[in-house]
């Protein structure tokens, strides 16, 4: 016999079917809680089907989000073989049908016939490390992300209440920048403050400076706050507004630093950061993305692979002598690693000088500007230059990471 079982993953329970082999379905389906003892029941019913059938029987299931986890963990810690199926893979099978129906018992079914139809690889763990630097690397995007979006809202109120002191200091998301307009938001409040009184504060908020520098900036706040056109501030709303912004800018600048600092930690621990960061173009957080998200590179056993997993692979569309010529990439698997890619890409054709006290300018990676200027002389328009150099440098990281190696012994 050749038992499987089939667990279609929602939040918090599963549908559960099994077979003793191909069509021959056991007992009907039922649903099990992802806790304690919902996991134990199905795990009685896995050792009965087990003593049925003769043979342990591997558990097919969808890659969904991060339901599956915990249900994945259970059973891999007892040593059951795990099988995560691709959702595009199962919903190409269920497609098939030519009955439209849609439930979980059919699905949990479709995944157990899918499991005899294909030939499925099992699910390969990748290493705590690695799946700890992907939740950071992740994180960091998401709060980079809501960053952008609270800078913007920040801004539009800044515009309404005091426009002009952005051009007080350098960097207006500095820290002395936010912590001196949550104590002076309104240019009315400036003006009630003398220049000594602004000096101190400023130099306050920024020790590494000289008390020099403070009174220079005091004295651009005082110019700001007498050109401002809203010296009265009619909306003490908007001042609310202000001050909340400000104090979640900070927030979230603590919180990147923290994330920050634990990648920069766990990634040195990886041998794979190093490998990827030999690469010239590629920088610290993008080596700690990309990695994170390839996880451990015997998961692919050809570069076709590891590209298609990107996303960055061409869509291939014939149909008897019609050839499409237009062909975008898949975006399929990874955006982030995409992302970063793109990125990579983008730093490592760039020009710089190769020494500050020379005029002389060369390409970050001269070997992948040397790719990127043959595409574009062949006519390829900028993008699609681009998405090549990036296809390029994942199958160099490919090479790199099967024979850890790294780039400057690259053949």
């Amino acid at each position: 016999m050749n038992p499987v079982i089939g667990l279609d993953v929602a939040k918090g329970e599963s549908q559960v079917q099994a077979f003793l082999d191909k069509k021959k379905p056991y007992k009907k389906s039922f649903k099990v809680q992802h806790n304690f003892e919902g996991l134990a029941s199905l795990l009685d019913f896995i050792k009965e089907l087990e003593d049925v059938a003769g043979e342990r029987p591997p558990i097919v299931l969808e890659s969904t989000g991060h339901y599956h986890k915990p249900v994945a963990q259970y059973f891999e810690d007892r040593g059951y073989l795990i099988i995560m199926v691709n959702p595009l893979i199962s919903y190409k099978a269920k497609s098939s049908s030519l009955q439209k129906v849609k439930t979980d018992i059919i699905d949990a079914g479709h995944l157990c016939e899918l499991y005899y139809k294909e030939d499925l690889e099992p699910y390969k763990k990748r290493g705590i490390q690695l799946l700890n630097l992907r939740n950071l690397t992740r994180q960091h995007d998401n709060i980079t992300q809501i960053v952008v979006e609270t800078k913007l809202q920040f801004q539009a109120v800044l515009d309404q209440v005091f426009p002009e002191y952005s051009k007080v200091f350098g960097t207006l998301y500095s820290d002395v920048s936010l912590l001196i307009l949550q104590a002076y938001p309104t240019s009315e409040e400036v003006l009630k403050a003398d220049i000594e009184l602004l000096a101190t504060k400023i130099k306050e908020f920024c020790n590494t400076r000289s008390l020099q520098w403070a009174y220079k900036q005091a004295e651009k706040l005082l110019t700001a706050a007498a050109q401002n056109p809203f010296q009265k501030n009619l909306y003490s709303s908007l001042t609310l507004s202000l001050d909340m912004y400000i104090k979640m800018l900070l927030a979230y600048k603590k919180h990147l630093s923290t994330l920050e600092n634990e990648i920069d930690a766990l990634a040195k621990s990886v041998e794979e950061y190093e490998i990827i960061q030999s690469i010239p173009g590629i920088g610290e957080k993008i080596a700690a993305t990309i990695i994170s998200e390839i996880g451990e590179i015997e998961k692919y056993n050809h570069p076709k692979k590891l590209v298609a997993f990107a996303g960055i692979d061409p869509t291939v569309f014939e149909s008897g002598t019609f050839k499409g010529t237009q062909n975008r990439i898949t975006k399929r698997g990874s955006s982030r690693l995409r992302q970063a890619l793109y990125m990579a890409a983008k730093c490592a054709i760039r020009d710089c000088r190769k020494q500050k006290t020379t005029d002389e300018i060369i390409p970050r990676n001269k070997r992948l500007r040397a790719f990127y200027d043959k595409k574009r002389e062949e006519g390829k328009p900028y993008k699609v230059a681009l998405i090549a150099c990036a296809n390029k440098l994942l199958h160099w990281i490919y090479a790199l990471l099967r024979n850890k190696n790294s780039f400057q012994n690259l053949a």
